[in-house]
């Protein structure tokens, strides 16, 4: 019995130690096809990771990169803020009051379609340089996933709960906290992980057109330099940084849709 039973726990634990594997051997061999074609290139055009990772530690201890991570950040996470209310609160609304849906979803959808980096320039003469243009162009690029997959998981709610709600006699703001809210989370969550990753896209592109210290900035100031090393560094940590807020996305959304099963 005793055997039976941990047969299953074995299972999982080399299937993670497989992928734990895996991704190490995908690491490696990037790191070595990185510092031979670094080797081989010139060093205008590409360095190796040894040189880009020296310099990586020169931005760092010179404060560079960690002033410019502050001044991005600062944006990013006021603009995904706003995101995740808005989109939260203007998804339910529309999946909730039909003539709201008719009116608004074509424009959303539109919005949603328009590339956001060609709203930027307007944006810009609109309102200038300072902090809240910045603000308002990750808002931009991260409310659409969280408001649409939040429209769809309201909208997707059984009948049949909405039915006993009302036998109950429930006003709409108690539908809204015991039946809608806890249906559409995971829905929503799925909104957060795709939205994490875009608001990061918009602070970059805004930081290009926005922001004279931030990371998009600094990685301008870099390739006008023709500092090859520096662009690495800085595009490195944008794709660390990237990485793990898409692992943060899948946590909160694996550990949400586990809920919603249970």
């Amino acid at each position: 019995m005793s055997a039976a039973a941990s047969a299953p726990e074995r299972q999982p634990r080399r299937v993670r130690a497989r992928a734990v594997a895996g991704y190490g051997s995908g690491i490696v061999l990037g790191a070595v096809v990185w510092q031979v074609v670094g080797y081989s290139t010139p060093q205008q055009v590409f360095v190796p990771l040894t040189t880009t990772l020296q310099r990586l530690g020169q931005l760092i201890s010179s404060g560079e990169l960690g002033s410019a991570l502050w001044t991005s950040f600062q944006s990013y996470l006021v603009g995904l803020a706003l995101a995740l209310v808005v989109g939260a609160f203007a998804g339910i609304l529309l999946a909730r009051r039909r003539l709201l849906r008719v009116a608004f979803e074509p424009y959303v959808i539109a919005l949603y379609a328009t590339p956001m980096v060609g709203i930027i320039p307007f944006l810009l003469a609109l309102l200038g340089y300072a902090f809240w243009p910045k603000v308002v162009v990750i808002f931009l690029f991260a409310v659409f996933p969280v408001l649409l997959n939040t429209q769809r998981g309201a909208q997707s709610i059984p009948p049949e709960q909405l039915d006993v709600a009302r036998v109950y006699r429930t006003k709409e703001l108690g539908v809204w906290q015991h039946v809608i809210i806890p249906y559409t989370l995971p829905f929503l969550m799925t909104g957060v992980r795709q939205s994490l990753a875009r608001g990061l896209v918009g602070m970059i592109a805004s930081d290009f057109f926005l922001s004279a210290d931030g990371l998009g900035s600094l990685l301008i100031t870099a390739s006008e330099r023709f500092d090859t090393a520096a662009m690495l560094a800085i595009t490195l940590v944008i794709t660390a940084i990237g990485l793990a807020l898409i692992g943060i996305g899948r946590f909160l959304e694996s550990r949400f849709a586990r809920w919603k099963t249970t």
